[in-house]
């Protein structure tokens, strides 16, 4: 099988993503081809030689690069299909599925999940919709609540009520009266924690408010849950499960629980220290804890429409252990210390056998859709 790697990309978590793809390019089984296209942080697609995957492949704490070679721009063609969907100067670079490991906006958000689907091939992960819906936080609390599932209260403020100096002060107002300190503001579509922070009285509040609103236009206000973290890995497709093909049935692995060293689990901690957190797997949960989860995570999954794989992220209240969503990562980290494949791994199923699981739900996926109409001739 020919695989094409996509890495890099125009987003906050540029460098992550050459991180996770590096370790999803050394773990992609022998039996298939790779090919790497590299996205520089302007947005531009480049060709890499074969010498770059042989340098991450053959010293373990090497990173892919993106190498700005213009005669090596990659054009992608609608309607391409397997065979001509990425163009170069120098030809076609097949492709039997692609595994967009971009992180954030223009990867995780539904804009390169549309691009493929344009091109007519299969993608490893979620599709066009439920991509761009759980890259939004507000827009994922308000499916999960429509399926009536537990989620951490908040309110939302967008760049509309600050030009609006009365509805931004009373849906500031409203959250501190409703929601009481301590407060977590997020950006409502950035990954990586990338512009949240925590405040414990107006004046963080405030500052934390206009560190979000660099990153989204929309901002989320949430109550601050003493919790501990617990997160959950779930692969298969939501929407053509089919039980002849058993890769595309819902799993859960894990889950696996987090404990910072930091504040909060945030971007260092995630990325930069090695002794920013904690992993535990499984959590330290009960047997009946550790199912609610595994289902909890299931449904979530699927009230989203999500497919391919998906991080799900939990709070558990330590003062009452009631069981929040935080959040869903459709395409999580891959790191050397990402949960996702680690919860995987915990559970009998290792990095290259879930990459292969990862190809052959995206082919299925592919194949289901290739079959519906679009013409009335």
């Amino acid at each position: 099988m020919n695989v094409v790697i996509l890495y890099g990309g125009r987003s906050g978590e540029h460098e992550i993503s050459l991180v996770s793809a590096s370790a999803v390019a050394r773990n992609v089984s022998e039996k298939h081809s790779v090919r790497l296209i590299s996205i520089s942080k302007d947005g531009a697609w480049y060709a890499e030689d074969a010498a770059e995957l042989l340098r991450i492949k053959t010293d373990s704490s090497a990173t892919l690069a993106v190498h700005a070679d213009e005669k090596k721009r990659v054009s992608v063609v609608p309607g391409g299909g397997k065979d001509a969907t990425f163009k170069t100067e120098e030809g076609a670079i097949p492709a039997d599925v692609v595994f967009p490991v971009l992180h954030g906006t223009y990867g995780e958000d539904g804009t390169v999940q549309g691009l493929l689907e344009m091109a007519n091939v299969p993608y490893v992960g979620c599709g066009v919709f439920s991509s761009a819906a759980t890259m939004d936080k507000e827009e994922t609390k308000i499916l999960w609540q429509h399926a009536g599932l537990p989620v951490v209260p908040g309110i939302c403020i967008t760049r509309a009520d600050i030009n609006d100096s009365n509805a931004y002060d009373a849906k500031v107002k409203l959250a501190v009266d409703t929601l009481k300190f301590p407060l977590f503001v997020k950006p409502c579509s950035a990954g990586s924690s990338d512009g949240a922070s925590k405040a414990t009285n107006e004046r963080e509040l405030s500052f934390a408010l206009m560190e979000a609103f660099q990153w989204d236009n929309k901002v989320l206000i949430e109550k601050a849950i003493d919790a501990r973290e617990v997160e959950c890995s779930v692969t298969g497709n939501s929407v053509t499960q089919d039980a002849s093909k058993p890769e595309t049935m819902l799993t859960s692995y894990g889950p696996g629980e987090i404990v910072p060293k930091h504040t909060f689990y945030d971007y260092d901690a995630k990325y930069n220290d090695p002794d920013g957190a904690e992993l535990k797997i499984p959590a330290l949960l009960s047997n009946e804890q550790l199912t609610q989860i595994r289902s909890m995570a299931q449904k979530a999954y699927a009230a989203v429409n999500a497919s391919g794989l998906s991080r799900v992220d939990f709070f558990i209240d330590r003062n009452d252990g009631t069981l929040y969503l935080n959040e869903i990562n459709t395409i999580p980290g891959f790191t050397a210390i990402s949960m996702f494949p680690k919860m995987c791994d915990s559970e009998g199923l290792g990095f290259t056998a879930l990459l292969d699981k990862l190809f052959a739900e995206a082919c299925a996926q592919f194949e289901a859709k290739s079959i519906l109409r679009t013409s009335r001739v």
